[in-house]
């Protein structure tokens, strides 16, 4: 049995399967303008905070009021419900 070349490398792209085109659906979404503006703030809150690369555990977090606080990953990244919006005050 053949094993998969792709294995621990992200999504397959097999569209037979699934009947989605992820490399397509990637280039929409994280290749978009809006998209792109969104990480790079994200990024560079991150950088001011001292808390890029360092492995640290936290992400900037996005309150409802619009403001960026130190979270944990775990919790930050989980957080993506129905309404896709944050739940922190």
């Amino acid at each position: 049995m053949a094993r998969n070349t792709l294995a621990g490398k992200g999504k397959s792209n097999n569209t037979e399967k699934t009947g989605r085109d992820y490399k397509k659906e990637y280039k929409e979404f994280q290749g978009s303008d809006k998209q792109k503006k969104y990480r790079s703030e994200l990024n560079k809150a991150n950088r001011d905070a001292g808390s890029y690369g360092n492995k640290d555990g936290k992400d900037m977090s996005h309150t409802k009021s619009g403001k960026l606080v130190k979270e944990s990953q775990k919790m930050n990244r989980a957080r993506n419900g129905q309404n896709k919006c944050s739940t922190k005050k």
